[in-house]
């Protein structure tokens, strides 16, 4: 009985050794509680954060957007501004060029500078003119006031300025509506002339009477017919005074004694080389521009070109027809006389 005590003693105290009494203990329910609370509570208050997270980022995104539309708006007005101040612009730059042009019309030549007189040589001047001024006036053997020495000089370069006057003055020619009519469509046109003056003073001439409006040439018809061509070849727009100068770049112009510097070539020779320049030129421009309408759908026909020749002088004109017999698209006319006749 003792053995079988001593026994189930160690046994107990195996079984305390095992499983002590007290290592697995199971909390209470009101702890479990307050942590299924408190977690409860985080799950809120993350809920919240995220909310009001979201609302921020909402009211962020909003607010960019109206910011972004504002600038938008903002740079539509600057475009416009600066479209207004561009037209302002080439309105003030058109109206320096008109008036201008208007005052080397009345023979006031805009590139003087304004100079001062005096010195024994002016003092002795004003007594010459206080004479009469009837003779030559000479100052310590020197001729200040005579007969010109050179009475062809507005034939030439040294005439350039007064040409840019006389252009203006000029009583108009029997062919003149044609060259307005050449202009206001926005033709291609040449001035062949057996003058000697720089090509671009010809060319700004011209100019002149355009922005002028001079005699019937209409400038904004002229650019209506430029954008319109400009809208056949799929060109891009440009400022008027772009366009104006565009257009007489394309244009030829031929003062034979200035392009022949020595002197010895035949005027009328050199007008019939001119012209033959000016129709293989003319005629590479149809045939680029055919192609261009062909491709736009525009026409059914091949664009034939033409083009009139006028002179007052009939040599001119008998060398011209003779040199250019086979030649269909160019047609003759004489001038002299005060009328345009076909020849």
């Amino acid at each position: 009985m003792r053995t079988f005590i001593i026994a189930f003693c160690f046994f107990l105290l195996a079984v305390e050794l095992a499983f002590p009494v007290g290592a697995v203990t199971t909390p209470p329910i009101d702890e479990i509680e307050m942590m299924m609370a408190k977690i409860q509570r985080n799950l809120s208050l993350a809920s919240q954060v995220t909310k009001v997270a979201q609302t921020k980022s909402a009211a962020l995104v909003a607010q960019k957007q109206e910011e972004k539309a504002e600038l938008k708006e903002a740079v539509v007005v600057a475009e416009a501004k600066v479209e207004e101040v561009k037209h302002v612009v080439e309105e003030m730059e058109h109206k320096v060029e008109f008036y201008a042009v208007k005052m080397i019309g009345s023979g006031v030549d805009t590139s003087y500078q304004e100079v001062s007189f005096g010195g024994p040589i002016y003092e002795a001047y004003l007594n010459y003119v206080e004479e009469g001024g009837k003779e030559d006036f000479e100052y310590n053997g020197d001729t200040i006031v005579g007969f010109g020495e050179d009475p062809f000089k507005n034939f030439r370069t040294a005439g350039d300025k007064d040409f840019l006057v006389d252009a203006m003055r000029a009583k108009l020619g029997p062919a003149f509506n044609d060259f307005r009519e050449a202009i206001n469509n926005g033709s291609i046109f040449s001035i062949i002339t057996a003058r000697g003056h720089n090509p671009e003073t010809l060319k700004d001439a011209v100019y002149n009477l355009i922005v002028s409006d001079h005699q019937g040439i209409n400038k904004d018809l002229l650019l209506k017919n430029l954008r319109k061509y400009r809208d056949i070849s799929n060109m891009e727009d440009k400022s008027d005074m772009e366009l104006i100068k565009d257009y007489l770049d394309m244009n030829k112009f031929y003062p034979v004694s200035f392009l022949d510097p020595t002197g010895a070539g035949n005027p009328e020779q050199l007008k019939v080389d001119a012209m033959r320049e000016f129709i293989s030129y003319v005629k590479s421009q149809a045939k680029q521009l055919g192609k261009k309408l062909y491709l736009k759908n525009d026409v059914k026909n091949n664009f034939v070109p033409s083009i009139g020749f006028s002179d007052d002088d009939i040599r001119n004109v008998e060398v011209m027809k003779k040199s250019f017999e086979d030649e269909p698209i160019l047609k003759n006319y004489y001038t002299g006389k005060g009328a345009k006749t076909r020849y």
